[in-house]
């Protein structure tokens, strides 16, 4: 009897084990997945024409906006679909904003956007138009 036990107990060790291996290598394709589309050249357009409309003269001498780079530990699933990525702005972590990426009529795009208070007044956003 308690070597049936036994046997029973590392069936159901070894199953969870399966189970959390499978789980953990699916989300880390997952992961490898969405930092590629984060970082690939549709993505790098989306975020470019994202910045143009919020700072017209954005990549230029005069506007706010001259450069950005991807914050690579903001990349995560949003639970709604998609991808979220926050952008640093001119290298100030205080200046950024957050996208949310997601495949819409079979190109990516942007959805929702949230800027940074800091980057808001920057740029002279008030209530969300100029």
């Amino acid at each position: 009897m308690k070597k049936k036990w036994i046997i029973t107990l590392g069936i159901v060790i070894t199953i969870i084990l399966v189970l959390g291996v499978k789980f953990y290598m699916d989300e880390k394709k997952l992961d490898e997945e969405m930092i590629k589309v984060v970082y690939s050249d549709e993505a790098k357009e989306v975020f470019e024409e994202r910045l143009a409309n919020l700072d017209p003269k954005a990549f230029t001498k005069e506007g706010v906006i001259q450069s950005y780079e991807i914050d690579k530990e903001s990349i995560e699933r949003n639970p709604m679909g998609g991808v979220n990525v926050t952008l640093i702005i001119n290298k100030d972590s205080e200046l950024n904003v957050t996208y949310t990426l997601g495949k819409f009529d079979g190109n990516l795009d942007g959805g929702g956007a949230s800027i940074s208070k800091e980057l808001t007044e920057k740029l002279g956003l008030v209530g969300g138009s100029k």
